[in-house]
């Protein structure tokens, strides 16, 4: 039956069908078993390492499955804290433009549905939880399936779609920061043979934020249509309307007054430094997409995933200036003026807009020759990208930190016009995951990409790249639910640009060794892994020793690391989640000053716990509570100058349930600590949240 569901990209296609046995008997295309593939916080199974329905446990690679009520009862009201509880996913930045997240000490690329969705910096919106049915992490080098991209591999979004069974819900919440959301999830299943269902995801939210003068206001509308008219045939097609108005939450605040001591105190973590009712982030995207799949029959089936998506950025900001001014001495980086209380700041607006277009089709293949079972999986993708920039300088004043006046600035004159980029991309992919006798499990994997970048009216910066990247996996099936693996994968990376003499530089190249232990025991839900991994990320650019204008690309960073997760319950009462990693990121080789340095912000420790538990006051079922723990190890600025320190975070649950109606308090960072998340060799540093109250009543009907 995954054939028929299997939409394409959706890295999980089983994972919102049909959730009861009655749905089955009105539409068995959308059922496994009658059963959902997400039970609790744990997932069985996922594509997101192989881009076909397989066993997580016979996956030979480390993937993260955050299942949508885990991140929901973990109070995740955005994208960058449903990794707040899986083990080395670090969002260090809290931030209004992007949700940012490193893994194994590389930033993985973010996909929707399983195309990437975003490309550049400041160009698109940012997903919201509400609109999604889990979020996938493939860990390491994974080039082979998804192309151009680093050594953290890639963060997969599955967006909420059409179900078998109607159901509709509405969600009110308020919340810290005079936030007010209203939420609408609305499935209906259109005719009595089941092959028509519709969905309808909306969020509208009014807030403030943390930091004074910013607004986090959002408006989505999710739309998506299902025509499945027989067991072998589904067509999916997801619209997406949402726009989002917010501001400058990060400041680039000095070391001074943040990681180290200043004569005024610690600068509070409220502090504005940009200009009330000029600053902006406002951001608007539309999309449509469509997943389709088709099963010839019990052998072979066709899968196809696309996408149109056009973005527009407005981004108005002051900040900390990085402008070095030499007749006072002051440095190019953020420091104080010498009253000690003042920064320079400097002022610009741009304009950037996005227009994408991605298509992914796979082709599976099974063959059974007795002995061996294939999966045979030939796929090709391409995407084209277009990033335009219009950009303005303008003049901001001194601001005082401690007691900041606004209203002293000039805004850019005008905005002048960059010429468009244009990025296209082709790869073309084979894969056979191989079983051979009842224990053994292999996957092989090779790729072939294409990357040309087009500069208009710039013929001279044309960039051409191309690569091959290869991949190899091995599994072994124990008694007991247990399957020790060893992997091998590869990345590539397109630098763009040119050295000094004209040479277009190579793409960065990740290769990476895994072996590790997965543990699911036969008729209990829980999951438990184990991953050790040593990988390089090769032909980085570095100082030429021969001629200081130019860069050659020697450099190399080597991360070496440990990770363990586990996420189960106990019965209907207790579920749990724990992780914990070891990450020990270095640069290997360089011909700079960096050379054995630690990349800034990635701890070598970290480990969060998480553990709910239901129970019944006076008889009365339907209480819950839950508690979580975040440590965030000592990191350093990635020069080993300075040692932003460790912290451990608390958060907590308390909800009530009863029929329709659930409602629920959550809190963040439950002892309000003043988090410094990241500094930078640069000179600035950045706080993480604060303490974040939120206030949910959800009502199904």
């Amino acid at each position: 039956m995954f054939a028929a569901l299997a939409a394409p990209g959706s890295l999980a296609f089983a994972s919102d069908v049909a959730d009861d046995a009655a749905a089955a008997v009105a539409m068995p295309v959308i059922t496994v078993d009658g059963k959902k593939e997400d039970n609790g916080y744990v997932a069985r199974r996922s594509g997101a390492g192989t881009k076909t329905d397989t066993a997580l446990i016979e996956t030979p690679q480390a993937i993260t499955v955050i299942p949508r009520e885990r991140f929901e009862e973990q109070g995740a009201l955005t994208l960058r804290q449903t990794f707040n509880y899986s083990a080395g996913l670090l969002s260090s930045y809290f931030d209004s433009r992007a949700d940012a997240v490193t893994s194994r000490g590389g930033d993985p690329a973010m996909l929707q549905d399983g195309v990437q969705f975003d490309f550049g910096s400041y160009n698109t919106t940012r997903a919201d939880p509400y609109t999604l049915e889990r979020v996938e992490v493939l860990r390491g080098p994974a080039s082979v399936l998804y192309g151009q991209g680093g050594i953290g591999g890639v963060v997969n979004l599955v967006s909420k779609r059409p179900l078998a069974n109607s159901q509709r819900e509405v969600q009110l919440q308020i919340g810290s920061h005079s936030r007010k959301q209203v939420s609408l999830d609305v499935n209906q299943v259109l005719d009595r043979d089941g092959h028509w269902m519709a969905r309808v995801v909306a969020v509208g939210r009014n807030s403030g934020a943390q930091v004074d003068h910013v607004d986090d206001d959002r408006t989505v509308l999710a739309p998506s249509l299902t025509w499945a008219p027989d067991a072998n045939t589904s067509l999916t097609v997801l619209a997406l309307h949402q726009e989002d108005k917010s501001g400058s939450l990060i400041g680039f605040f000095p070391w001074q007054g943040t990681l180290l001591p200043s004569k005024y105190g610690q600068i509070p973590t409220s502090t504005f430094v940009g200009e009330p009712g000029w600053d902006a982030y406002d951001t608007k995207q539309n999309s449509l997409a469509y997943l389709f799949s088709h099963r010839f029959n019990d052998t072979v089936s066709l899968r196809q995933t696309a996408r149109k998506s056009r973005s527009e950025v407005d981004y108005r900001t002051a900040y900390t200036s990085f402008t070095a001014v030499p007749e006072t001495g002051r440095p190019g980086s953020p420091v104080f003026n010498a009253d000690q209380r003042t920064i320079n700041r400097d002022l610009v607006q741009q304009l950037n807009k996005l227009d994408t277009l991605l298509i992914d089709t796979q082709v599976e293949a099974s063959v059974d020759t007795g002995v061996f079972k294939h999966t045979i999986l030939v796929g090709a993708d391409m995407q084209r990208i277009e990033t335009r920039l219009a950009r303005g300088d303008g003049v901001a004043a001194p601001l005082d930190l401690y007691a900041p006046v606004y209203g002293n600035y000039t805004a850019p004159a005008a905005l002048v016009q960059s010429p468009a980029t244009t990025l296209r991309q082709k790869g073309v992919y084979v894969q056979d995951q191989i079983k051979f006798g009842p224990r053994w499990v292999t996957v092989l994997g090779w790729r072939h990409d294409s990357v040309s970048t087009d500069v208009t009216g710039r013929p001279s910066e044309r960039a051409d790249d191309s690569a091959n990247t290869k991949r190899a996996g091995l599994l072994y099936v124990a008694d007991g639910g247990w399957s020790p693996y060893l992997n091998y994968a590869e990345s590539f990376q397109p630098v763009g640009g040119v050295d000094a003499y004209g040479k277009s530089f190579r793409p960065q190249r990740g290769k990476q060794w895994e072996a590790g232990l997965k543990w699911q025991p036969p008729g209990r839900n829980l999951m438990t892994t184990l991953a050790v991994y040593d990988l390089r990320d090769t032909n980085r650019q570095t100082r030429d020793p021969a001629n200081p204008l130019n860069s050659i690309q020697v450099g190399e960073v080597q991360v070496r690391g440990l990770e363990l997760e586990s996420a189960g319950s106990l019965g209907r009462h207790w579920d749990w989640t724990a992780g914990y990693a070891y990450t020990d990121a270095t640069v290997s080789r360089s011909n700079g000053v960096d050379l054995g340095k630690r990349l800034n912000g990635i701890p070598k420790h970290n480990a969060a716990t998480w553990l709910t538990h239901r129970f019944a006051i006076a008889g009365q079922e339907g209480f819950s509570a839950g508690a979580g723990a975040r440590y965030l190890g000592a990191s350093t600025d990635g020069m080993n100058q300075h040692e932003v320190p460790d912290i451990t975070l608390l958060d907590a649950m308390l909800a009530y349930s009863s029929g329709p109606l659930r409602v629920a308090l959550n809190v963040t960072n439950l002892g309000d600590k003043v988090q410094i998340s990241t500094c930078l060799a640069r000179g600035d540093c950045f706080y993480g949240q604060r303490r974040a109250v939120a206030l949910t009543a959800r009502y199904t009907f």
